[in-house]
């Protein structure tokens, strides 16, 4: 029997910093669905007219709303801009390198919405290990 998915998402303004004086406004998406409750989703609305969909550890956006975390392809730091609490988003991958703030509070109350969807440390019981078994089998 599957298991019922629930989805927690929020929109929200980033700004892509392309200068220490200038950033341009990109709407996202963030997204965390109990049937990957390991992981998170960015999606970003670009005028190119295909999202840009970047996934990586619910863990690691945790981790960076507190201190500097991840190295690689996904960095995440906690700083201001000005009077405002934002999270700075390192983001690297062949086509590019991008900077990104985004709200922090905005964040961080999504965050918290995901937590009492799959509370951490209970993510294994959040997966369909029995489900996703008898489908590789069938």
């Amino acid at each position: 029997m599957e298991r019922p998915t629930s989805v927690v998402e929020h929109e929200l303004e980033l700004n892509l910093v392309l200068s220490p004086e200038h950033s341009v406004p990109v709407p996202a998406r963030l997204s965390y669905g109990s049937h990957d409750p390991y992981a998170v989703q960015i999606t970003f609305h670009l005028d190119t007219g295909s999202p840009v969909t970047w996934v990586f550890a619910r863990e690691l956006l945790v981790e960076g709303t507190f201190r500097p975390c991840g190295q690689g392809d996904v960095r995440i730091w906690p700083t201001r801009s000005g009077r405002r609490s934002v999270l700075c988003m390192a983001l690297s991958s062949p086509a590019g390198d991008a900077l990104l703030e985004a709200p922090l509070p905005a964040v961080a109350a999504w965050l918290e919405r995901a937590h009492r969807l799959v509370p951490p440390g209970s993510e294994m019981a959040a997966l369909d290990m029995d489900g996703s078994l008898a489908e590789l089998l069938a």
